[in-house]
């Protein structure tokens, strides 16, 4: 192997690439504007619910009841309306996510001491928002109920104070549990999976359209410094990428980097035999770049909804869960998230890099072959 051909190959492909302003976009700007849409849209936390109010009591108790709701910094009225078909109509209409029904004789049940209800209808489309909302509305009903029995309690026994048990929580690593936090890091590991995808399956296509394939593979290059220096090239932007979001995601959107960069660093640098060596395995198989491109969205898509990024791996039937033994991105997933939100180290990383370093060193020598035998 002749370090001066790799060489020569790497800074070929240097020129090659920052030559067309438009791949300078692709690789530079297009992560930076990913990750600021992202950072705004990967947000599960629910803090404006749209509230419908049916209020037919109108007493002080139902006021009362009201009034937390909407102090609550959760639920925000929108709208007051006085029959049950307005209240479908909201619904239906998505003007409104919840409606807050309160039937006449509530404020009397209260006062008479006997059992009060009120109806809490949900927008129940998006389940996961609607067990939030849900989860939020039986809180405030819980707190109105403990401050009820209180002042009957009080009212009863003269000011008799009621022991009761206060739970004080306490969340780890995310303590405002924020779920940007959360989603931001693993944000990152899919912008690096799909550059390095992209532009390693793209770069090498394009050699075939425009015939200097050829001209490489008649040439005294062997295909090992052919690999390594096309391959090398995308690794090192893609650590310039990961770099450039990461400050961004701090700077920004003040996403904690508790752990070391330069230990992120070497993560993604195992984790980039996959994305290279699965990038060149679609230029071996593709003819063209619009083929390369659809092969590359098509490996993608599959692999992140089944890396635990949006959804919990646990959650997922058995079958698939064997399955997503084989998917690299899972590992750098909890890689990338440990040492964003818990600062940890190789000590603890280690069962995760395992399998990933195995997988990435079994798919570069596998499309390394495989590429080998395109040339011969």
């Amino acid at each position: 192997m002749s370090f001066e051909r790799i060489r020569a190959i790497i800074v070929k492909e240097f020129k090659q690439v920052f030559r067309d302003p438009r791949m300078k976009t692709v690789i530079f700007i297009t992560p930076l504007i990913q990750i600021i849409l992202f950072g705004y849209a990967a947000n599960k936390d629910i803090n404006y619910v749209p509230t419908a109010i049916l209020d037919r009591d109108n007493t002080v108790e139902s006021r009362e009841l009201l009034r937390d709701f909407t102090f609550s910094n959760y639920f925000i009225p929108k709208e007051y309306i006085k029959t049950e078909k307005e209240e479908n109509e909201v619904l239906d209409g998505g003007t409104s996510s919840i409606v807050i029904h309160i039937d006449r004789g509530f404020g009397r049940n209260i006062v008479g001491e006997k059992e009060a209800q009120v109806q809490v209808a949900v927008d129940g489309s998006d389940s996961n928002t609607a067990m939030i909302i849900m989860g939020y509305a039986n809180s405030i009903i819980n707190a109105y109920n403990a401050t009820t029995m209180q002042s009957r309690l009080e009212r009863q026994a003269h000011q008799f104070k009621v022991a009761s048990v206060q739970m004080r929580d306490r969340a780890w690593f995310n303590g405002n549990l924020v779920s940007r936090e959360y989603y931001l890091p693993g944000v990152i590991a899919t912008i690096v999976t799909m550059m390095s995808l992209l532009l390693t399956a793209m770069a090498i296509v394009k050699e075939k359209e425009i015939g200097t394939m050829e001209q490489l593979t008649v040439s005294p290059i062997k295909p090992i410094e052919l690999i390594a220096g096309k391959l090398l090239p995308f690794a090192i932007i893609a650590l310039i990428q990961i770099t450039l979001v990461t400050t961004l995601a701090v700077g920004w959107f003040h996403i904690p980097l508790r752990g070391s960069l330069v230990l992120l660093l070497l993560c993604t640098c195992v984790y980039l035999f996959t994305t290279l060596g699965i990038g060149l395995f679609i230029s071996t198989i593709s003819a063209t770049q619009q083929e390369a491109m659809m092969s590359v969205f098509l490996f993608f898509m599959p692999t992140m909804l089944l890396s635990g990024f949006a959804y919990p791996i646990s959650n997922m039937p058995q079958l698939i869960q064997w399955s997503t033994i084989f998917n690299p991105l899972r590992y750098y997933m909890v890689v990338i998230r440990s040492i964003f939100l818990k600062g940890v180290g190789m000590d603890i990383l280690w069962p995760q890099l395992i399998p990933l370093a195995l997988i990435g060193m079994a798919v570069i020598i596998w499309s390394a072959a495989k590429f080998r035998k395109s040339m011969g």
